[in-house]
């Protein structure tokens, strides 16, 4: 098909597929449709062209029904009972007899009777179904009343039974029906024939019952009379055999009489013994009974001591080992953590002191080159540098003393033999007390310079070295 048309005529080109894809699932669709499943309590019948016969039918399972040339119906498999009140039948001898009787039928589930019922009855409603098969009834049913006499009827209805069973039961497979039941309730006749039998045979029973008792009474005398004259007889005999039989039975009584006593002394010794013998079993029993209870008492005391102490001992022992634990945990870590705390804390300082040390290193380098690698000279420039600081510390040794306080006791004589006073005295020697700058560098291992002693400048020397 050309596109470019499809197109000019205003037919979008996707259309083509989709419209495709509906016709398949449509066909499909119905497709599915016409396969019919057969339910257990019906038959499905297909009729049309089949391929054999003029209907198939199906009891179970399922079937593809074609479109057109092919189309189906169920047959009910419910059971129907119908009411069969026979009247006025003619029997074998002419008497008429009335049959009431209920018979139940259905639809055959036997391939050639399902056919036959595909023919017969499709189509047909129930009620429709209902009159053909009673009709069948009754012409069978009046068919077997009338090969039977009026006797058989009424004595062997098993024989009435298989004859109506036999019978009706072909006629139904012809239309495609079976049959499931007969139940005939009563039969009479409007003559009373049957009604007289059943009085007759009453009769004859009551006189052969009569006659019997008869019988049985002259018997009875007869045998009494010859019982009278043997009574005599064995009576004479039993006396004298009576008087044997007396001795003998003493004689008897005796013998058993002490058997007897020896039996019972026996038997009492010996249940004596069984009493005490089973006494002590059931004794030696209990004893053992008791002991297992003891034992198991004992083995439930010991597991209530076991479960009330040493299972809450152990539960203490290992909550105190756990707590332990955590808390030797919790100081092993908090130690590592101080420890790794002072360890850094030391690094620190170690490497702030190395970092000082260092510039003092490089400083005191420095100076020493500025002093032309003369270390005596570079130790004057330290000196020289610090000279203020050491002035101020001697004078700050005396400089909070509060004259106010001190006490000083003149003997008004006049002036020492140094031409001082005492006051004026006192005061020299507290300045004197405090450390001379040359004592110190004495002391460090140096010498002061001559000006800083307080000497006169006598050489070139010392006068270069001040203007240094």
């Amino acid at each position: 098909m050309d596109l470019t048309l499809l197109q000019s005529n205003g037919i979008p080109v996707y259309a083509i597929p989709a419209a495709v894809v509906v016709i398949i699932a449509v066909f499909i669709f119905s497709i599915v449709k016409r396969y019919k499943r057969c339910p257990s309590d019906r038959i499905l019948v297909v009729y049309g062209k089949t391929g054999g016969g003029s209907a198939k039918c199906i009891h179970g399972g399922g079937a593809f029904i074609w479109p057109i040339i092919q189309d189906y119906e169920y047959l009910d498999l419910t059971p129907i009972s119908i009411e069969v009140n026979l009247t006025n039948a003619l029997s074998k001898q002419n008497i008429r007899v009335n049959v009431p009787s209920r018979f139940t039928i259905g639809i055959s589930t036997e391939p050639t009777v399902m056919q036959n019922a595909a023919e017969r009855l499709l189509g047909l409603t129930g009620e429709a179904t209902r009159d053909l098969a009673q009709e069948i009834i009754f012409g069978q049913l009046r068919m077997v009343v009338a090969s039977m006499d009026i006797e058989e009827i009424n004595s062997d209805r098993d024989k009435f039974l298989t004859h109506i069973t036999h019978n009706v039961e072909v006629e139904l497979q012809k239309v495609g029906l079976k049959l499931i039941n007969v139940n005939i309730t009563d039969i009479h006749d409007e003559s009373g024939y049957i009604e007289a039998l059943g009085k007759e045979a009453a009769a004859k029973a009551i006189n052969d019952a009569r006659i019997s008792v008869s019988q049985k009474n002259r018997d009875g005398s007869i045998g009494e009379a010859n019982a009278m004259q043997d009574q005599r007889v064995q009576v004479a005999a039993a006396d004298a055999q009576a008087v044997e039989g007396e001795n003998n039975a003493k004689i008897t009584k005796a013998n058993s009489n002490a058997a007897r006593r020896s039996r019972e002394a026996e038997a009492e010794r010996l249940a004596n013994a069984s009493e005490k013998v089973q006494l002590a079993k059931a004794l030696e029993e209990s004893y053992a009974a008791e002991k297992v209870a003891e034992e198991a008492r004992a083995l439930r005391k010991q597991a209530e001591q076991n479960a009330d102490i040493i299972v809450p001992a152990a539960i203490q022992k290992q909550k105190i080992e756990i707590d332990a634990e955590a808390e030797a945990e919790q100081i092993r870590r908090i130690a590592k953590g101080e420890a790794d705390s002072i360890l850094f804390k030391k690094q620190a300082e170690a490497q702030g002191m190395l970092e000082i040390l260092t510039k003092q290193a490089e400083g005191l380098d420095r100076i020493v080159k500025a002093s032309g690698n003369s270390p005596k000279d570079a130790v004057l420039l330290l000196v020289a540098d610090k000279l203020p600081e050491l002035v101020k510390i001697q004078a700050d040794a005396i400089k909070n003393i509060k004259i106010d306080k001190v006490t000083v006791w003149d003997s008004g004589s006049g002036n020492s033999a140094d031409g001082k006073s005492s006051t004026a005295g006192f005061l020299s020697g507290l300045y004197k007390s405090v450390p001379p700058l040359e004592e110190m560098f004495n002391q460090a291992g140096m010498q002061l310079p001559n000006f800083l002693k307080g000497d006169k400048l006598t050489t070139e020397t010392d006068a270069e070295e001040v203007k240094e």
